[in-house]
């Protein structure tokens, strides 16, 4: 392949699968040769997985927007006396879900919330228990580190203790991916000051992983942050996959500034940039086995070309979700299985229903009734 000039020693470091540095990362952001990017991360991306993308069938369940954080770039949150506030209880969360289940091949709830001013961690798990029990066969996954940290502090528990009982008394398998934002300490101080920062994040990730709990693992990006501080962000997350092992996917989050508070000063981000963005991660973060093109955020038109620049899994039909269609997101609210599997194919790829654990089903040119495929047999690089 002939390297893009003045990255021909990254390329070469691609090729023979070392690993690329901060500085490697940094000059990536500074790159222009569009088609050489997306080429090198999708050596990778087709090296680790082959050719199935990833997809599941799964219902968002957002318990309450009223939250003390009120971060500036999120459009979700509310105070109490806010119009459009919200609390669900155990009923009304049952019933979002029971009418998901109307999709015969749901298989995983996502639970995230706002950091509410007055539920105890007790509540909150009194609901996911009570989900849990109503319906044992989904695959539970719930709350994010900033979740879990505001959950340890407002009840005198350690993150451990949190954790440990949402697993035995609810169900939890994994924890979600979400409020990683930009782990550094500026960005946070300015944008969202009022939750976990970046090691209290980190250090839930750790903990949940020791106790067998995986994660997901996002980037927020296009607001106020440096090109270095991604690259950097990158790095942290890199160093803690070494040590634990626990993540299975990363996400890239692209900015909507539309309805935030950042939206007088911040621009939407282009096509190139979430492209690049989706590559250099790829490229990266060589010890995460997954990463993820989210079409919510994206668009789905975006999602579908982020196949060739490093993703090999575009999340699934996502019933209810509404955090991020608050912030402005322009794409459907849920995608039917046979849209998700049209969108695969056009890329030339094979569309493979998976679990959460990305245990796969079925694949769609292959008989459904044919034996599901594990993890482990598909190509990946040890991790």
């Amino acid at each position: 392949m002939l390297a893009s000039k003045g990255y021909e020693d990254i390329e070469e470091k691609i090729l023979r699968g070392v690993r690329l540095s901060r500085e490697d990362g940094v000059r990536l952001f500074h790159c222009h040769d569009f088609a050489w990017l997306g080429a090198m991360a999708d050596i990778v991306r087709r090296r680790m997985n082959g050719d199935i993308v990833y997809y599941n069938v799964n219902c968002h369940v957002n318990l309450t927007n009223i939250c003390t954080s009120r971060c500036k770039f999120c459009a979700f949150g509310r105070d109490a006396d806010d119009a459009g506030a919200y609390e669900m209880t155990k009923a009304q969360a049952i019933a979002v879900v029971r009418d998901a289940m109307r999709d015969p091949d749901l298989a995983g709830l996502h639970v995230v919330s706002g950091l509410h001013p007055t539920w105890t961690f007790e509540h909150y798990l009194g609901i996911v228990r009570a989900l849990h029990e109503t319906f044992p066969s989904l695959y539970m996954k719930g709350f994010t580190g900033v979740e879990i940290t505001h959950f340890a502090k407002t009840s005198g528990l350690s993150v451990r203790e949190v954790l440990t009982r949402l697993r035995d008394e609810a169900g939890l398998q994994a924890i979600a991916g979400g409020g990683a934002e930009i782990l550094s300490d500026r960005v946070r101080g300015e944008l969202c000051p009022n939750k976990a920062t970046a090691d209290e994040w980190l250090a839930v990730a750790r903990t949940a992983h020791e106790l067998g709990i995986r994660s997901n693992a996002s980037m927020l990006y296009g607001h106020i942050e440096t090109l270095e501080e991604r690259v950097d962000h990158l790095m942290k997350l890199r160093a803690l996959q070494d040590e634990t092992h626990g993540f299975l996917t990363f996400i890239c989050f692209p900015f909507l500034p539309a309805h935030t508070e950042l939206g007088k000063r911040v621009k939407q981000t282009s096509l190139w940039d979430d492209l690049r963005t989706m590559a250099i991660s790829r490229l990266m973060l060589d010890n995460f086995p997954h990463v993820k093109a989210y079409w919510v955020m994206l668009t789905v038109p975006v999602a579908q070309v982020a196949l060739g620049f490093g993703a090999d899994d575009i999340d699934g039909t996502v019933h209810k979700e509404t955090i991020l269609h608050d912030a402005g997101a322009t794409s459907p609210r849920a995608l039917t299985e046979n849209k998700i599997v049209e969108i695969i194919r056009e890329a030339g790829r094979i569309p493979a229903a998976c679990d959460c654990n990305y245990n796969i089903l079925h694949t769609f040119g292959v008989e459904r009734d044919e034996a599901p495929r594990r993890l482990e047999d598909v190509p990946c690089i040890p991790y």
